[in-house]
């Protein structure tokens, strides 16, 4: 089995556990809660710290073309669709388990702006300049061709416009780092090679014209502006 072949198989089997995952994702679980802490070794503040500046690249009234790669269960970022009403929004993902729970919560929330799409980041389905914002949250790590992903994200997006979103960097934890190397990789959560916080901004810096990067725990949080 190829790693693009494992990693769509194991996130296919992670769809079928959406409600662990999201647990995991929002903290609002007792094992999310005890994941964090101890495998991803965010303190309750930084935690926090890092969901409110999570989504912060998007203004609060954005009404352009966002394409979110990849969106998984969207439990993440689906509460601030809500709040875009006039945004056009196209979410993406490799895998269609992910892609079933993202379509429930959109039905439950109304989100008539919100169109659901599956694809591969290494090939997007869309013209050069289509979409205003560009947002990856934690998807860096998983792709298995990661400049592919990253020249792939920057070609859709217009001249001016924004590529935000998180990604784990190696080197800030060790405890995280263990686990990455034991565990996300080995169930094809996560592909190597991983990016340090230095790396990570030099690979973005030469993709766009302004690079506004800073880590928590060990995720690093961007904004971008493209050329």
């Amino acid at each position: 089995m190829n790693r693009k072949a494992e990693i769509h198989a194991a996130y296919e089997h992670l769809g079928t556990h959406a409600a662990h995952y999201d647990g995991m994702m929002t903290g609002t679980s007792v094992f999310g809660c005890l994941a964090l802490r101890f495998l991803w070794q965010f303190s309750k503040e930084e935690y926090a710290s890092y969901m409110a500046h999570l989504l912060a690249g998007v203004p609060h009234d954005f009404a352009g073309s966002l394409l979110e790669v990849p969106v998984g269960t969207g439990s993440l970022t689906m509460p601030l669709y809500q709040t875009l009403p006039r945004a056009k929004i196209t979410c993406l993902d490799y895998s269609g388990k992910m892609l079933d729970v993202a379509r429930k919560l959109t039905g439950k929330m109304n989100l008539s702006n919100v169109v659901l799409q599956q694809g591969d980041v290494g090939a997007l389905p869309f013209g050069d300049g289509t979409f205003d914002h560009v947002l990856t949250v934690n998807g860096l790590h998983a792709f298995p061709h990661k400049d592919a992903a990253l020249d792939e994200m920057c070609r859709v997006l217009t001249p001016g416009g924004i590529f935000s979103g998180s990604c784990y960097v190696r080197g800030e934890r060790a405890v995280t780092d263990i686990f990455v190397r034991t565990f996300c990789t080995w169930r094809g959560f996560f592909t190597p090679p991983y990016d340090t916080a230095y790396s990570l901004r030099s690979r973005l810096a030469a993709r766009y014209e302004s690079v506004n990067l800073h880590t928590i725990g060990s995720f690093a949080e961007f904004i971008c502006k493209k050329k």
